[in-house]
């Protein structure tokens, strides 16, 4: 298992687990990972994005990884966001010219 599937998996461990959440679900569409989060009613977006910093950054933590996440929409009560964890100087798609270091040849 690789340092960014292990702490993807340790992100969805943590936001699943906290208090302040009333449901996670993770859903994958072409490619990109995605988490729709129901909050508590009392919780504010606000700190909703800081539940997903600290869960991201508790994941990280003793990796080379970044980072990106974006809010997508307001899906009837759950925020959806897009969130990722990026490796460092790697490629994340095959841009066609046959590379000797593509993304295809690592899985």
């Amino acid at each position: 298992m690789t340092d960014h599937e292990r702490a993807f998996e340790i992100f969805e461990t943590q936001l699943t687990r906290h208090s302040d959440l009333a449901s996670v679900v993770f859903k994958t569409f072409t490619g990109l990972p995605f988490v729709y989060i129901e909050p508590k009613p009392e919780v504010t977006r606000t700190e909703v994005e800081d539940i997903l910093k600290v869960c991201a950054a508790k994941a990280m933590r003793g990796k080379r990884l970044t980072l990106a996440m974006s809010f997508v929409r307001k899906n009837q009560a759950s925020y959806v966001y897009r969130v990722r964890f990026l490796v460092p100087q790697r490629k994340m798609f095959c841009c066609g010219n046959l590379c000797d270091d593509c993304i295809r040849f690592t899985h």
